[in-house]
């Protein structure tokens, strides 16, 4: 896999899995104050998420990179059909 692909891939990962990551964690305040949204987050944490969700991609992506050079996964195979 090419560089820009492996960056790509790495990208796409990243936005799946921190969508997946954002949820956990998430409690609605006990007393929603006027002018804001009663399903927003008391204490979202966004920057342990990101961390998170950084290794958990880079960790996928390191398989998917192994998985390409022992030939397991194709993608000219994949795109020729």
């Amino acid at each position: 896999m090419g560089w820009a692909t492996g960056i790509a891939i790495y990208i796409t990962m990243w936005w799946v899995v921190i969508f997946a990551v954002l949820p956990f964690g998430a409690r609605p305040p006990a007393h929603v104050g006027k002018g804001h949204a009663p399903s927003a987050p008391e204490s979202p944490r966004l920057g342990i998420k990101m961390i998170v969700t950084t290794a958990i991609s880079a960790a996928l992506w390191l398989m998917l990179e192994l998985a390409v050079r022992a030939e397991l996964v194709s993608f000219r195979e994949m795109a020729a059909g």
